[in-house]
């Protein structure tokens, strides 16, 4: 039986170990004494857009968009971030450019009997598609936004919070040196839990996040009323996301994606400009960026990719298809991937959220 795996949309730490674990659990030669099937493994070279430009019968074509997956090649994946195998934000069944015809023919052609599918909504949102037209799907859940719906976790997110995290850590030096505020923007399009954890993280005297739009008077009154109480800087932490009551969202240009995302960024820089307006106090902006994606992966993303590797090939043995691992309560366990692609998991501000303070909840019972 072949597995094909393949990460996309944007890369993060947890995915390397994640195809590592799916291929040496598919291919671990014990357990292979005890399953009534065998298994091959193949990796797809970024994403969807390998799949659907690879020419099964070209063995050039194959060696640029396949790679055979063996346990010696993925040994040491799981230390380091980022994808071996490519990413991209491909979509097949974009309506401007529907190439979902190419992309069955291509996964005949292959020899694909099961795709184990690592990504967020949009990647998924694509294999549950798949499933609905007949191919066998396993998904793994990866966005560092920490959106994804049925899991209490996703691949990257602990990596990425740390990162928000120790650059905050490091701004303080400077920002202590000099009495100014720091404005810090996170990723986050629709979800804050990026700003929010992180903030909360690294003790940020304001968290702004999309699911409550802000007011920016009040962001000043809050920075006026703490001058002499305290020490005589701040740190706002912004998801990029975030908007104001009077604003809609901030965005790079005017480009979008082949799942309909217009590129976001650019709040920091217009927070900073209106507090020192405002307040006269001294203030830069950070934007994070691709750093959050960056990196070696942490503990708990090394961990997770394994646990995750090891039950997308459990999945695939009792022929539990067209559903994502999901880690709930405590618990490895699965949901429909059409329930993972419907909505996002957005923070509840009544129970996380602070609207007087614009900060994380000190109340938490």
């Amino acid at each position: 039986m072949r597995i094909a795996v393949l990460t996309g949309g944007g890369d993060c730490p947890g995915l390397n170990g994640a195809i590592k674990w799916v291929t040496k659990t598919a291919l671990d030669p014990v357990l292979e004494k005890k399953r009534s099937v065998k298994f091959d493994v193949i990796g797809i070279r970024d994403g969807w857009k390998g799949l659907v430009e690879v020419d099964p019968e070209n063995p050039e074509s194959l060696l640029r968009h396949t790679l055979k997956l063996d346990e010696e090649i993925v040994r040491t994946w799981d230390r380091y971030g980022g994808t071996n195998l490519g990413s991209s934000r491909t979509n097949p069944f974009n309506p401007k450019k529907d190439m979902s015809e190419k992309l069955m023919e291509n996964i005949a052609g292959l020899g694909i009997d099961v795709i184990v599918a690592i990504g967020g909504e949009d990647t998924l949102g694509v294999a549950s598609k798949l499933y609905r037209q007949g191919i066998k799907v396993v998904g793994i859940p990866k966005t560092i936004d920490g959106d994804l719906v049925g899991t209490d976790y996703s691949l990257g997110f602990d990596s990425a919070v740390n990162v928000i995290m120790e650059e905050i850590d490091r701004l303080r030096t400077t920002a202590g040196s000099h009495g100014r505020i720091f404005v810090v923007e996170t990723m986050g399009r629709h979800a804050g839990w990026l700003a929010l954890h992180g903030g909360e993280c690294s003790g940020a005297y304001v968290i702004l996040i999309p699911e409550h739009p802000f007011d920016m008077q009040r962001v000043c009154t809050l920075l006026e009323e703490r001058r002499g109480r305290e020490i005589q800087y701040s740190i706002i932490v912004v998801s990029e996301g975030a908007t104001m009551s009077v604003h809609q969202e901030f965005c790079k240009d005017a480009k979008v994606d082949e799942f309909g995302h217009r590129s976001l960024g650019g709040i920091a820089a217009y927070i900073a400009r209106e507090i020192e307006g405002k307040t006269g106090f001294e203030t830069r902006y950070v934007i994070l960026s691709h750093l959050q994606r960056g990196g070696s992966p942490s503990a708990r993303d090394r961990l997770m990719a394994r646990w995750y590797g090891i039950a997308a090939v459990d999945m695939i043995v009792n022929e539990d298809f067209g559903r994502m691992v999901s880690f709930r309560h405590g618990e490895m366990t699965s949901v429909p991937m059409k329930d993972v692609t419907d909505h996002l998991n957005l923070i509840d501000v009544n129970k996380y959220y602070d609207t007087e303070r614009y900060n994380g909840k000190r109340s938490i019972l």
